[in-house]
C-alpha cells in the first residue's frame, strides 16, 4: 500500500494547474445514459473514481474511452444492454447511485445497489427515492439493491427536499428532463456541479431553469440528444492548493482558478491573513504575514464553507495564532483527521460536531494514517509546514480525488514522494 513521504521545505512558489471537478465529473458521466447519442466530457479528471464510474457505465453497456491522456472522455449509451448497477461495483464509491435516475427516466426499469464511499457518516440515499417516487417511479428496497420501475414513463412533480443534498437534486434533475411535463424540485442545491450538470443537460437538449438557485423548473422533453461539454474546474482541489502558501509562505498561482467556485472560503482566508488575487489565469496567494489568524469555520451546503475544505483548513488553524473553532454541520464523523494531526503536535479538542484549535508555533514531522479522501491531503498539507519528515499512510484515499498531488506540489517546491510497498 502506498505512502506518501512530505518534508517540511520552507516557502513554495510557482503555478498549479486546477483539474476538471471530481464531483462534477462524477455526475456527468451518467447523464450519458439519458441518450442514444454520444456525450464528449473535455477537461475531465484522472482519478480513480473516474476510473470507477467507467466501469460501472460500461457494465451496463455504455462505451467509455479516454483520450488525450485521460482529459477527454467519449461516452455513448446507444446499445444499453444491462440495468442492473452490481454490487461489486457500486460499492466502491457513493456516487454509483447516480445511474438510478438516468436509466429509470430513459428506460422505465433499473435495479442498482445500494453504494459505499468514504467511511465519514451515515450518508443515506432516501432523499434520491422520494425525489423519484414524487415522479412517479415504483421503489423496493430488497436485500442491499434498490429495484426501480416506471412503466408508463416518469412524469414531472413537485418535490420539496426537506434539507439539502447535492446527490439527491443531481439524481433527481437527470431524472427530470426525460419525464412528462413539468417537475419542480425546492430546496435544491446551489453548488456549482449543479449549474455545470444543468449546462451539459440544456446543451443536449433539456429545457432547465433556476439552478444555482434553491427552485429549479424542468420541463421533460421526449429524448435527448448529443454534446460536448468542458468539466468546471474543481473548487476543492482548487482550495486545498491555495491552502498550501498559506500553510508554509510563498506565493502560488492555481491556474484556472475562479472565485466565485470559492468565495465563502476566500472569505475565510482573507480574515486569516491570506491575500488572494485574481489574475488572467486564475487565482494567485500568499499569506500576509509570517503566521496566519486564528478564524472560526462552519460548513454549510454552498454558498457557504464547503465542508470538503474543512479539513483542510484545520491543518492551518493548528499553526495559526490564537483559537479557532471549526464546526461540521454537514456531516458526522468528519473529525478523524483530527488525532493524526495531533500525532504532529496540534492542540485539537473534538467535542461531537465542533472542533476546537489552538495554534501552535511549529508541527513536528510524524507518521500518519489518511482516515478518507479529504483527511489524506489535510495530513499532507500540515506535513509541509511541519519540522522533519511526515509519513502519510493509506493514500488510496487521495488517488480517489486528486491527480498527481505529489507532481504538483514539487513543481512549486514542496519536498514530497510517494513510496509504494510493493
Amino acid at each position: 500500500m502506498d505512502s506518501i513521504v512530505v518534508t517540511g521545505n520552507g516557502p513554495l512558489k510557482g503555478q498549479i494547474p486546477i483539474a476538471g471537478a471530481k464531483n462534477a465529473c462524477l455526475t456527468l458521466m451518467p447523464a450519458t445514459l439519458l441518450s442514444e447519442e454520444p456525450l464528449t466530457l473535455t477537461n475531465a479528471p484522472r482519478l480513480s473514481d473516474i476510473k470507477t464510474m467507467s466501469t460501472l457505465l460500461q457494465s451496463l453497456g455504455a462505451e467509455v474511452t479516454q483520450m488525450q491522456g485521460g482529459k477527454v472522455l467519449a461516452l455513448s449509451s446507444h446499445n444499453l444492454n444491462n440495468h442492473v448497477a452490481d454490487y461489486d461495483i457500486v460499492r466502491k464509491m457513493r456516487a454509483s447511485i447516480l445511474v438510478l435516475g438516468p436509466m429509470l427516466a430513459r428506460d422505465g426499469h433499473a435495479v442498482v445497489s445500494l453504494p459505499g464511499g468514504c467511511a465519514i457518516g451515515a450518508r443515506p440515499v432516501d432523499l434520491h427515492l422520494k425525489a423519484l417516487e414524487a415522479m412517479g417511479a415504483d421503489l423496493d428496497l430488497r436485500e442491499g439493491y434498490v429495484h426501480a420501475k416506471a412503466p408508463g414513463g416518469l412524469r414531472g412533480g413537485t418535490f420539496e427536499f426537506p434539507i439539502v443534498s447535492v446527490g439527491a437534486t443531481e439524481n433527481a434533475l437527470m431524472a427530470a428532463t426525460l419525464a412528462k411535463g413539468t417537475t419542480v424540485l425546492k430546496n435544491a442545491a446551489r453548488e456549482p456541479e449543479i449549474v455545470d450538470l444543468a449546462q451539459c443537460l440544456r446543451r443536449m437538449g433539456a429545457q432547465i431553469e433556476g439552478e444555482g438557485t434553491s427552485t429549479i423548473t424542468i420541463q421533460g422533453v421526449e429524448r435527448l440528444g448529443g454534446a460536448t461539454h468542458p468539466v468546471v474546474p474543481d473548487r476543492i482541489e482548487l482550495g486545498t492548493y491555495m491552502l498550501a502558501p498559506a500553510i508554509c509562505g510563498g506565493e502560488v498561482e492555481c491556474l484556472g482558478g475562479r472565485i466565485e467556485l470559492v468565495e465563502a472560503f476566500c472569505e475565510r482566508l482573507d480574515a486569516a491573513g491570506v491575500t488572494v488575487e485574481e489574475t488572467e489565469n486564475g487565482l494567485k496567494v500568499s499569506r500576509r504575514n509570517a503566521r496566519v489568524r486564528a478564524v472560526d469555520v462552519i460548513t454549510e451546503p454552498f454558498p457557504g464553507f464547503p465542508t470538503d475544505l474543512q479539513a483542510q483548513m484545520m491543518a492551518l488553524m493548528c499553526t495559526a495564532e490564537g483559537t479557532s473553532v471549526l464546526e461540521e454541520r454537514i456531516f458526522e464523523n468528519r473529525f478523524m483527521h483530527a488525532p493524526e494531526l495531533m500525532r504532529m503536535g496540534a492542540r485539537i479538542d473534538v467535542q461531537g460536531g465542533t472542533a476546537t484549535v489552538t495554534g501552535v508555533e511549529h508541527l513536528k514531522g510524524a507518521p500518519v494514517m489518511a482516515t478518507d479522501l479529504r483527511a489524506s491531503v489535510s495530513l499532507i498539507l500540515a506535513g509541509l509546514a511541519a519540522g522533519g519528515e511526515t509519513v502519510v499512510n493509506r493514500v488510496y484515499h487521495l488517488d480517489r480525488g486528486y491527480e498527481s498531488v505529489e507532481e504538483k506540489l514539487g513543481n512549486v517546491g514542496a519536498k514530497i514522494e510517494r513510496i509504494s510497498d510493493q
